[in-house]
């Protein structure tokens, strides 16, 4: 329990500005507030990282966002009272370094909410590529009232993931309904995990193979950067569907533009290697695919949901209690580590 004769010291890092303001309404800097006394980034920028070392002195609680200064030995070096870093968005690493864990520094984050609208957003690409909405669109836009373009649906199908986390989790919930056959691939999830689910293990090369759809789902780092090459986006069927919610550099881009040119294969893409996707990429200029700008989730209606539900932590950490969503250092490991 918290003693409530010392003041819980908390500093909020991201800086002021739009994005900010989309993560806290007043209602939530006013229940901030209450649980200790708060100081705001006050910059539209990013603190340097002698900055954030500066800042972090007498502070018990520090809530990052994304693109945060990370978190290593130069920038806890006077972080003599850190106790929490309180993270609003999904994966933490690389910004929470081996040091922080090392001090003993709890981390928790929103990954959960984060979660759960990623995976309504890997379903909502399945669903809008098999029915070809943006070519409706298009069309539709251009004056014409087009026939059945060949369009699918998602009832039966096959679908692969490759990697399995919360999103993975949460998209198994979602696929449920329309009775499709979930393989997995994953070094993270045992048989009793499976069994419970209602899914089936399968080796990467099985998915693309075999399944109707792919989705990505693993974290970056070196072991799976460019891990998805020329060998399995060749080896998928006719008509496949590679959705990737991830990250970018997964996918071997070239070879991807390659078999999205010259065979049936469908891609839907949120993520990029570069980003923002430049403006002279191939992928631009191949028809079967939905670009997307990095938009998976969490809407923007979900993002105060996601400081909620920090904050909800942050109260279980003050009060002694266990916390929903901590990132242990063996959890951290499994996180993406390249960016």
């Amino acid at each position: 329990m918290r003693d409530k004769l010392k003041p819980i010291k908390i500093l909020v890092s991201i800086p002021a500005g739009e994005m900010r303001d989309s993560f806290f309404s007043e209602a939530l800097s006013a229940r901030l507030e209450q649980l200790g006394c708060v100081e705001w980034n006050t910059n539209t920028e990013q603190f340097s990282e002698e900055e954030l070392a500066e800042k972090l002195s007498g502070v018990d609680i520090c809530i990052s966002g994304w693109g945060n200064t990370p978190f290593y030995e130069k920038t806890l070096k006077y972080a003599d009272k850190l106790k929490l870093i309180a993270h609003i968005g999904g994966s933490v690493r690389p910004m929470v370094g081996d040091a922080a864990f090392e001090r003993g520094i709890r981390v928790c984050s929103g990954n959960r909410v984060f979660a759960e609208s990623v995976a309504e957003g890997v379903l909502t690409y399945m669903l809008c590529s098999l029915r070809k909405i943006g070519e409706y669109e298009a069309r539709m836009a251009a004056g014409e009232w087009p026939s059945l373009i060949g369009t699918r649906g998602l009832l039966g199908r096959s679908v692969g993931l490759v990697g399995y986390g919360m999103i993975a989790e949460y998209l198994v919930k979602f696929l449920k309904p329309f009775g499709c056959r979930i393989l997995v691939s994953s070094r993270h999830i045992s048989e009793e995990e499976l069994a419970a689910a209602g899914i089936e293990a399968a080796s990467a090369e099985e998915i693309f193979r075999t399944c109707d759809i792919v989705s990505l789902h693993n974290s970056l780092t070196m072991r799976t950067k460019h891990s998805i090459g020329a060998e399995l986006l060749n080896s998928m069927k006719d008509g496949a569907l590679l959705v990737n919610t991830a990250r970018g550099a997964l996918i071997d881009e070239e070879a991807l533009v390659s078999v999205l040119k010259e065979r049936s294969v469908w891609a839907a893409l949120d993520v990029y290697e570069t980003e923002p996707l430049p403006m002279d990429s191939p992928l631009r200029d191949c028809e079967r695919v939905l670009l997307m700008p990095h938009a998976a989730g969490p809407t923007a209606d979900r993002r105060y949901a996601v400081t909620s539900y920090v904050l909800d932590d942050m109260e279980r950490f003050l009060n002694g209690e266990n916390l929903d969503c901590e990132i242990d250092f063996a959890r951290a490991g499994t996180m993406t580590t390249v960016v």
